[in-house]
């Protein structure tokens, strides 16, 4: 399968590699300059980008907005034990939007990342 890049704006980059590598196992792929990060996870590249300074995911659109994070569009990562990482999580002060739910296919909780980013944390249905 061919590597699949997301980009998520954040606040603060350096916070966001170290919730990513830390807490859902991605690996750092590069960081060629303040205010931007690629990390992997499999074959996902999540793109860590601040809305601030020249690239080009800080521009603003012709209409005026801004980028910013949040919103509830997200990345999936599916994970072996949901209720054995949300313990984790929430002991080491994670923030989420909701409890564990029942899914059409597993079960499944919404993070936040530091920047309130949403991350699905999915347990699929043996």
């Amino acid at each position: 399968m061919a590597t699949v890049s997301v980009r998520y704006i954040v606040n603060d980059v350096d916070a966001a590699v170290d919730f990513y590598t830390k807490h859902l196992g991605f690996d750092v792929q590069m960081r060629p300059g303040p205010g931007f990060a690629g990390i992997t996870r499999g074959d996902l590249r999540l793109l860590l980008s601040e809305p601030t300074g020249p690239g080009g995911a800080a521009q603003t659109m012709p209409d005026g907005r801004r980028p910013e994070p949040g919103g509830w569009n997200r990345i999936q990562l599916e994970v072996d034990d949901l209720e054995s990482t949300v313990g984790a999580l929430r002991a080491d002060g994670a923030a989420f939007r909701n409890d564990i739910v029942t899914g059409r296919g597993g079960l499944q909780i919404l993070l936040d990342d530091p920047s309130g980013n949403p991350i699905e944390l999915f347990q699929p249905t043996n």
